[in-house]
Order: structure tokens, then C-alpha cells, then sequence
């Protein structure tokens, strides 16, 4: 069993400021750090680190050879990252502010440029039985969705960012949707949260298991094991980054090797609630071996 991640490949930079900027604000910056990013690699840093098989396709510059130096270092396959001449690679202007939260502005660039020649020489690697993880951050997903579910693909969706071109996607193909309060309302079409937001996705599309993350509060997942629920770890918060990439990372690595829901989500939040302890976003991650060392407060 193969897992392919097809997404996006970014460049952060990252600057620390004690509030986000605001209409007609100058502000100093009191640090900038540049670092790998794009929530198609962190999830795919997360999934190899929690012991997933896990193959990267996705498109960069020749400013971002460094990106596929950072999967290869974590374990993951890049015969599928294509690098372009013409083009830069995609990058987010990330806001940390004092509280650790963020305020991140995301160019496409690259992630942009996948084509539908690209997608048909990728799946044709893969086949039933075998992952497909996406999110929002590149073109062409409607055309993977549909080319991956008549392979035979289970296919699971982060839909983030969520826009209108998630309802281009063929809804109906996805077994997984991780997604937190904000998307889970738009793609229920209704303005609710908690139990009461995943009883309604579970009406929109009951052929799927959904996991919905609700920050402090914890996450809870409805589908074939029922309603599971989930308390967030306690943590001391740097920033949040990619505190969701590796949630979803842990938790899908953890459901393909046979977990049970409850323990797949109680290793999603342990690696997330690490994540946050740390700065930037793939650096962030945590390894396996410090997530199941992990100690609540």
C-alpha cells in the first residue's frame, strides 16, 4: 500500500510581529525566517514521519530545489516533484504574532502549473487499494479526484483553503475529509459548530468518514466507527503553523497501518500539540518516536 500526496510545495516566510499588520499599518518585523512549507509537504512530512510510505507530487521553481530536499530528508519519495524553468515556486508571507497565532498570505506560483499530463503520469503509478491525500492548494484537483477514484484510490481531502473551486471536486468520491470548523461550514452550507456541524456533513456525505478539528476544544470523527471524540492536548503555544498538516498526517498514517479511530486521533493530537511547541512549519513536525514518548501536562 502506496500513499501519494499530491500538493503543494512552498516557501515560507515566516515574520515574528507583536500583532497583525493592520489597514495603513507600517510594522516592524522582529524576525524573518525562511523555511519549507505548503500544506501538501508538511502533510507529507507528517505522514513518513508517522511511518507512512509516502510519494510527493507536486511542481516547483528552481528557487525551491530546496523543498525536495526536505522530503528526501524525511523519508519521502520526490520522483514525482516536477521542477520548472519558467516559473517560481509558491510561497506564503506568514504572520506570527506574540500569541503564536497566524496570518499567512499564499502566492500559487508553481502550484499552479500541474497539468493534466503530469496527474495522468502520476496515477498511472497507482492503483486500488493505494492513498491519495490532497488539499487546496494546487490546481487540477478535480481531474486527480476523478482519475484516482477509477483507479480504485481511497481518496481523503483537506479542503484548505476552502474556496469555491472545492465544488468543482466530485464530492461524492471522497472517503476522508479532515477539515476544521470554518470549512466544515462551508461545505455543509450551514453556519453551525461542534456535534451539531459533523451530524449535518455526515447527512451531506454519508459514504465518508469526516474528522472535524475544533482547535482547543479537540477534534471528533463520525463514519463507520461512529462518533468519536477527542480532547485537545494542553501545550505551550509558539506557533501554530503546521500544527493541522500534522494532525492530518498522523491521523491518516495511523488509520492505513489498521489504528482504531479513537488511537489514531489520540496520536494526531499528541504530534499536533508537539507541533505547536516549535517554530516554522515541516521543521515543526515531530518524529514518531517523541509522539508516543509524549507526556500530557
Amino acid at each position: 500500500m502506496k500513499v501519494l500526496n499530491f500538493g503543494s510545495l512552498n516557501i515560507d516566510y515566516f515574520y515574528k510581529v507583536g500583532h497583525f499588520v493592520q489597514k495603513g499599518e507600517t510594522q516592524a518585523s522582529d524576525m524573518l525566517n525562511i523555511y519549507g512549507g505548503g500544506k501538501g509537504l508538511n502533510q507529507s512530512v507528517a505522514l513518513s514521519r508517522a511511518g507512512a510510505e509516502v510519494y510527493h507530487a507536486g511542481v516547483i521553481g528552481t528557487d525551491g530545489a530546496f523543498l525536495k530536499e526536505i522530503l528526501e530528508e524525511a523519508g519521502v519519495n520526490t520522483t514525482f516533484t516536477q521542477e520548472l524553468q519558467n516559473v517560481r515556486t509558491g510561497h506564503a508571507i506568514i504572520q506570527n504574532d506574540s500569541a503564536g497565532d497566524n496570518c499567512i498570505i499564499l502566492y500559487g506560483g508553481a502550484n499552479q502549473e500541474v497539468t493534466k499530463e503530469l496527474v495522468d503520469d502520476v496515477i498511472k503509478e497507482f492503483g486500488s487499494g493505494d492513498w491519495l491525500v490532497l488539499q487546496n492548494e494546487i490546481n487540477e484537483i478535480p481531474y486527480i479526484v476523478d482519475k484516482a477514484h477509477e483507479k480504485g484510490m481511497k481518496i481523503v481531502l483537506n479542503p484548505s483553503p476552502v474556496n469555491n473551486k472545492i465544488f468543482e471536486i466530485n464530492l461524492s468520491y471522497i472517503d476522508y475529509f479532515i477539515l476544521n470548523e470554518g470549512e466544515g461550514q462551508a461545505l455543509a452550507g450551514v453556519q453551525a459548530d461542534g456535534s451539531t456541524l459533523i451530524n449535518k456533513l455526515g447527512e451531506k456525505f454519508p459514504d465518508a468518514e469526516i474528522v472535524l478539528t475544533l482547535g482547543e476544544r479537540g477534534s471528533v470523527y463520525s463514519g463507520k466507527e461512529g462518533v468519536v471524540w477527542q480532547d485537545a492536548y494542553k501545550a505551550d503555544v509558539i506557533d501554530t503553523t503546521a500544527a493541522g498538516d500534522t494532525f492530518t498526517g498522523y491521523f491518516m498514517a495511523g488509520r492505513m497501518e489498521g489504528m482504531s479511530v479513537k488511537d489514531a486521533l489520540n496520536m494526531a493530537s499528541k504530534a499536533s500539540a508537539l507541533a505547536v511547541t516549535r517554530k516554522g512549519a515541516a521543521m515543526s513536525i515531530p518524529m514518531k518516536d517523541e509522539v508516543i514518548g509524549f507526556k500530557a501536562k
